[in-house]
Formats: C-alpha cells, sequence, structure tokens
C-alpha cells in the first residue's frame, strides 16, 4: 500500500522539520529524565509520575514516527504557477454572497491546515470548491446548514 502524499508550503516544511528536531534533541531527553527520576523514587507498579512519563514517551515517540513519514512523503509547494486561478499556495479572498462577509484563506494541505490561522486544506469543502477557479467566480460549498455561496474576490 502507498503512503499518501503529503503537500506543504516551504514555511510548513520548516516547522514540521523543527518540531521533529525539539522532539528528538529536547523533548526525548526531558523524559527519559523523567522516568529515572521516577525509577529512582522505588517502586514502579504503583508510581503515577512513572506512568505519566511513560506515556508522554509513548506519545513523543508516535509522534516523531508520525513527522518522519510525513516529511518523508512530502511534495514542497513553493510557487503558484498561475497567478489568476486559485491552487495549492494561493491566498484567496472569499465574500459570502448571502452576508457579504469577507474572509482570506490560504490553500494548504491537509497537514498543515489551520482554520484558526486561516489556513484552509485542499481537501477541506471550501478548498475543494475554490480550487482551479478564477477572480470573479461563485462557488457553492456543501455545509451542514445547507449551500453557501462564496464569490472569489481576489487571488495571490
Amino acid at each position: 500500500m502507498s503512503e499518501k502524499e503529503v503537500i506543504l508550503t516551504v514555511d510548513g516544511m520548516k516547522k514540521l522539520e523543527e518540531e521533529l528536531e525539539t522532539l528528538k534533541t529536547q523533548r526525548r531527553k526531558e523524559v527519559a529524565e523523567r522516568i529515572k527520576q521516577a525509577i529512582d523514587f522505588g517502586d514502579i507498579s504503583e508510581n503515577s509520575e512513572y506512568e505519566d512519563a511513560k506515556n508522554d514517551q509513548a506519545f513523543i515517540e508516535g509522534r516523531i514516527i508520525t513527522l518522519e513519514k510525513m516529511l518523508r512523503n512530502a511534495r514542497v509547494i513553493d510557487d503558484v504557477d498561475d497567478i489568476g486561478v486559485a491552487a495549492l499556495g494561493s491566498t484567496v479572498l472569499l465574500k459570502e454572497v448571502k452576508s457579504e462577509i469577507e474572509e482570506e484563506y490560504m490553500i494548504v494541505g491537509s497537514a498543515e491546515a489551520d482554520p484558526m490561522s486561516n489556513k484552509i486544506s485542499n481537501e477541506s469543502p471550501v478548498g475543494k470548491a475554490v480550487l482551479g477557479q478564477g477572480k470573479g467566480s461563485l462557488v457553492e460549498v456543501a455545509a451542514p446548514g445547507g449551500v453557501i455561496e462564496f464569490q472569489i474576490m481576489d487571488i495571490h
């Protein structure tokens, strides 16, 4: 079974590499020290500090494996080829037709999506709807409350 390609911006790739480096160099050592201290307390069978540290260790090792896999399968998008069409790496200004509220989003791969930072996945309903569309286009997005119509005001 082939592994899924992970699409990242240059910044997204850099953040994942930094997180991986931090986990490997700092967090591993911190947790190992916590485990050592917990063992020094004596009986580990009823030692909550030991259990907590072991759980943290398992989480860190799992995250390291996940990050390494993501980076191994990464495709970095750096330049948007056609500035007139929404693509991965594009920033689009959308206006909801009904409310006339405008929001700006950067279209990124799912691994980098962060709606709180206005980064939406190319696999999200809005991301799928705007990909390949040009400035001025009307797109419809199926939402739990019904269909929402957006107009693409700008792409850069």
